[in-house]
């Protein structure tokens, strides 16, 4: 595999799984089709697959963010899942069929 083609996770190594066997559940994040683990947040899956730097941007000031705490607190996280806005990835565990959308202030995408 090359550089290119290796996941986020391969250059954050705090983000990995810690077990390789199959996860079978498919969600959609922004138009890709990725393999999830039935244990893990939508946050973790995101950071597994995406640069930190690229999971959204602040609306007031279009600065980067990613999660910080991990635990519903800091709402740096907030992605739209299923449609609906402003949802916490960190505490919303992943589900077969799941569309997820990164959020980004109005008008600009990734």
């Amino acid at each position: 595999m090359t550089q290119q083609n290796k996941p986020a996770s391969s250059h954050f190594p705090l983000y990995r799984l810690l077990s390789d066997a199959p996860g079978g559940i498919v969600v959609d994040l922004d138009g890709e089709q990725l393999a999830a683990h039935s244990h893990e947040t939508v946050a973790s899956l995101m950071l597994r697959q995406i640069d930190p730097g690229q999971f959204r941007r602040s609306a007031v000031s279009g600065e980067p963010r990613a999660p910080l705490c991990m635990m519903g607190v800091c709402f740096e996280c907030l992605v739209e899942i299923d449609g609906q806005r402003n949802e916490q990835a960190c505490l919303v565990r992943v589900r077969s069929g799941m569309t997820i959308r990164r959020q980004f202030p109005r008008g600009e995408r990734q």
